[in-house]
């Protein structure tokens, strides 16, 4: 079986119509194609595990719901896209898994469709065993025993004596469980069992240093331990002996199917002087006879065995330090051919001026250029004011307005603006038949109250009353040149406008003024009388006679 089968694409189509890019993702990372999970599907993963708005129950639930599945190539590369979140992806994600009562449960598992599916059942169930091991002994000792910090201040290092005696046990079933993956280099015959045994390989050279580090710690503590601790010590001594032999074995299948020599790391064995030490020490503790021995010959002795184990916890260092120093790179080289390809993009793409009558704003040359402002309120050249008069009050030709504030005595011309007729000059008429313009009550700036002609009413939108004006009402009115709008001060302008609304020879008419009344008065006839509303007082004979 080759290639993504119907059941996979009508699956995935499913989870697209249901907006789920999670169960998406998890769906085309185990497809029924025999190879390993792609890598751009497990980096989106990985991503996802990061990401604080994505719920990682969700995500660990969609790969459950795939190790359901009958096929064992499903199964497969859902325990190993598992595996790789739990190695590379955020902690949260382990951290979900060790809080969970059950993880896989398939120690039964068999995929009876062939021969090769029986053969690949009997690692599913040994490789989910592992992964069972790796979350519970997470929760119990609360972090990741590949993911630790290694070295003289490392956590193995550093730990107490009661508190090592027991996570190093954890680490020896976490080992065990590894190492029953127990495959040979005959059996890697497909891309799935090939990604799941380079987890395994990885794993394996870190869990072993982290294991090294605490049989270290455990032999610089072992002669001044209680006779109880010196045996537990002495037990687990010999159990890390034995597999240390079995790791051997593991990294030898991994050198015959093409791993790197340079990746695997050079283990060294402790001198066999070493444990006859120990055990010689326990008896002594116990009451038994022994051979006379010298501190000084223990401490030679631990001394070549601390060494010969520090060697080995060095080698495998070098070999995490160039695993990192290889992911380095390959992110260095993505990097640079993405930065590559947009530069690429950005040439393709043509250099065209975007300068338009239309716009103000020109593209060009990789610069932005702006076109020449407009200016809404200056005045038209006196070339173009005799060719084409403006329609509007004002004329566009600046973008923006600066209020500034002018004194009104500088009257402006005003002459280029209407067309050629000369507006009659600003009166200063009797206070009665005016109006108060209060410009910065309206436009909020600074101006001098300048006295409009009120075109017939007065503040409150009445009609006034029309009379006869005096002779001394008539007063001359000084003769001022033509003026023009002030540019870029729009209340000076709209008040010298307003003053010269009375079109004329500039005087005004003398035979009717526009003026208020003192007092308005309601007028209805010449016989008219007020009525005077009747009063509506009470008294009690009133009261009475109503009652």
């Amino acid at each position: 079986m080759s290639g993504q089968s119907l059941t996979d694409r009508i699956t995935a189509a499913q989870h697209s119509v249901t907006g789920s890019a999670v169960s998406k993702t998890v769906c085309k990372a185990t497809t029924h194609e025999i190879m390993g999970p792609k890598k751009k599907h497990l980096d989106y993963l990985i991503q996802c595990t990061n990401e604080m708005n994505v719920n990682i129950p969700q995500l660990a639930d969609s790969l459950f719901e795939r190790t359901t599945n009958s096929s064992w190539v499903v199964v497969f590369k859902s325990l190993i896209t598992t595996h790789h979140l739990m190695v590379y992806g955020n902690e949260r994600f382990i951290q979900y898994l060790a809080s969970r009562n059950t993880l896989f449960n398939l120690s039964n598992f068999l995929d009876k469709s062939g021969l090769q599916g029986y053969d690949m059942s009997t690692f599913i169930r040994r490789y989910s065993r592992y992964l069972n091991e790796k979350a519970v002994s997470y929760r119990q000792v609360a972090f990741d025993f590949t993911k630790v910090k290694r070295g003289a201040d490392g956590v193995m290092r550093t730990m107490n004596t009661e508190k090592l005696l027991k996570t190093v046990p954890i680490i020896q079933n976490q080992m065990d469980a590894l190492l029953d993956f127990n495959v040979n280099s005959n059996e890697l015959t497909n891309g799935v069992i090939n990604a799941a045994f380079m987890l395994l390989f990885k794993d394996a050279i870190r869990l072993f240093a982290a294991y090294n580090e605490g049989i270290i710690n455990l032999l610089e503590k072992y002669f001044d331990m209680k006779k109880n601790q010196c045996k537990e010590g002495l037990d687990i001594y010999k159990k890390f002996l034995t597999r240390m032999t079995r790791i051997s074995e593991f990294l030898k299948v991994a050198e015959q199917v093409g791993i790197d020599r340079g990746d695997i790391p050079d283990l060294s064995q402790a001198p066999s002087s070493l444990l006859d030490a120990l055990e010689q020490h326990l008896a002594s503790l116990e009451g038994k006879k022994i051979k006379d021995s010298t501190a000084a010959s223990r401490a030679t002795t631990l001394s070549n065995a601390v060494s010969s184990l520090a060697s080995t916890g060095l080698s495998l260092t070098k070999v995490d330090e160039r695993e990192k120093q290889a992911a380095l790179e390959e992110e260095q080289a993505r990097l640079k051919a993405l930065k590559e390809q947009r530069l690429k993009e950005l040439a393709k793409k043509p250099h065209t001026s975007l300068t338009t009558a239309a716009s103000p704003v020109s593209t060009s040359a990789g610069g932005i250029m702006t076109a020449p402002a407009i200016d809404i309120f200056s005045t038209p050249s006196s070339s173009n004011s005799t060719s084409k008069l403006p329609n509007d009050l004002l004329d566009l030709q600046q973008p923006t307005f600066h209020p500034s504030v002018h004194p009104m005595s500088t009257a402006s011309q005003v002459a280029s603006t209407w067309g050629g007729f000369t507006p009659s000059p600003v009166a200063q008429p009797h206070p009665s038949a005016g109006l108060n313009v209060d410009f910065e009550s309206v436009f909020g700036n600074k101006s001098t109250n300048v006295i409009v002609d009120s075109g017939g009413f007065d503040e409150l939108g009445g009609l006034l009353k029309p009379t006869v004006a005096s002779q001394n009402q008539n007063l001359p009115v000084a003769k001022l040149p033509p003026s023009k709008l002030v540019s870029d001060d729009l209340d000076s302008s709209l008040a010298n406008l307003v003053g010269n609304l009375g079109i004329g020879n500039g005087t005004t008419k003398n035979d009717v003024n526009w003026s208020q009344p003192g007092e308005k008065k309601l007028t209805g006839g010449s016989n008219w009388q007020p009525k005077v509303a009747p009063t509506t007082a009470w008294n009690a004979a009133t009261m009475i006679q109503f009652m």
